[in-house]
């Protein structure tokens, strides 16, 4: 076991579930520098020892120090640990690249496609850091806020390498922070991507009040397509009924304190898709995904039709109701297919 009291980590992204990450790792006892692109929020955070932006009313643990020169925040550490929106990941990659000194060790706990290739994250790291000896994703059933009050919550650590993964599954492990381990990266990444989508067709549906039968069939028929997908691509099968398949789509699409789940109960309240995006006031993974994820499946020939009708909404002006009825007028067939 790793000695975690002299273990550095640097976080890059000091949103949400970054800042409950570096809270998760000082209360483990670990060394965290906490950086974020935007040096006005580090300068909050350093005067007011809380996220009051994000997360009000928690203050950090002793053991963070928010940093607003990356140079700085990178410099000894052990590993480094990518929080930002997936729209910013391969940029937050460049910037570690291009200085003298980089951390050996990556982890990121970014979700979602590359807006714009649809690539998966991984291949964003292969891509900009060709060769990287070590790197994990950590993905699964997990709101911030929670995470930050120290309430209980399992995850799934992901890495080619299962001796990388359990080291990393050991930094965050503690009693109310439960990591289990995989060696399927694109599963875990898949299922992290999808569940945003769809948990915006919850939103949606009761938005419009469909009830909760309409909800479970949506989660229900949303697994088969991650599943198909996932099938097509390599995924294990293991992963998708696990807490990055299942656990985490369960949670996105049933809680409010889901974003994606929110923008859909705006938007099947009526709401103008700008308007709702605005309220809620952070990254919403899921509106970006929808287009790409939806590219993904045309690509590869998997029927996604939830997917489908969510870009529809989000960017072809489908009615919200119409993309429902949609679904709901799709020729009957075996529940397997």
């Amino acid at each position: 076991m790793q000695n975690r009291s002299r273990t550095v980590i640097s976080v890059l992204g000091a949103g949400s579930w970054g800042t409950a990450l570096a809270m998760l790792l000082a209360r483990n006892g670990i060394t965290v520098r906490l950086w974020d692109r935007d040096s006005s929020h580090i300068e909050a955070l350093e005067k007011s020892r809380a996220n009051e932006r994000y997360l009000p009313g928690i203050p950090l643990p002793d053991g963070i120090t928010p940093v607003a020169d990356l140079d700085k925040a990178l410099s000894g550490s052990d590993f480094v640990l990518v929080v930002v929106p997936s729209a910013g990941f391969r940029d937050a990659l460049k910037k570690i690249s291009a200085l003298p000194e980089t951390p050996a060790k990556l982890i990121w706990a970014s979700k979602g496609l590359e807006p714009g290739t649809g690539k998966f994250l991984h291949q964003v790291v292969e891509e900009e850091m060709p060769g990287h000896p070590a790197y994990a994703a950590l993905s699964g059933p997990s709101f911030a806020l929670e995470v930050a009050r120290g309430l209980p919550t399992a995850v799934t650590v992901a890495s080619p390498v299962a001796a990388y993964a359990d080291t990393v599954a050991e930094l965050f492990h503690c009693p109310t922070f439960r990591a289990y381990t995989s060696n399927d990266l694109l599963g875990v990444e898949l299922g992290g991507s999808v569940k945003n989508v769809l948990a915006i067709a919850a939103g949606i549906s009761d938005g419009l009040g469909y009830g909760a039968n309409a909800r479970a069939a949506l989660i229900t028929r949303g697994l088969a397509e991650i599943m198909r997908l996932g099938a097509r691509l390599g995924g294990q099968r293991e992963t998708f009924m696990g807490l990055a398949g299942v656990g985490d789509l369960v949670l996105t699409c049933t809680d409010d304190l889901s974003r994606n789940r929110r923008l859909g109960l705006a938007l099947g309240q009526g709401k103008a898709l700008a308007q709702a995006v605005e309220s809620i006031g952070q990254a919403i993974e899921g509106l970006e995904t929808a287009k790409e994820l939806d590219a993904l499946a045309a690509r590869h020939q998997v029927d996604m039709p939830i997917t489908a009708q969510v870009k529809a909404v989000l960017y072809d002006n489908a009615p919200p109701s119409s993309a429902v009825q949609a679904l709901l007028n799709r020729e009957a067939k075996a529940e397997l297919l």
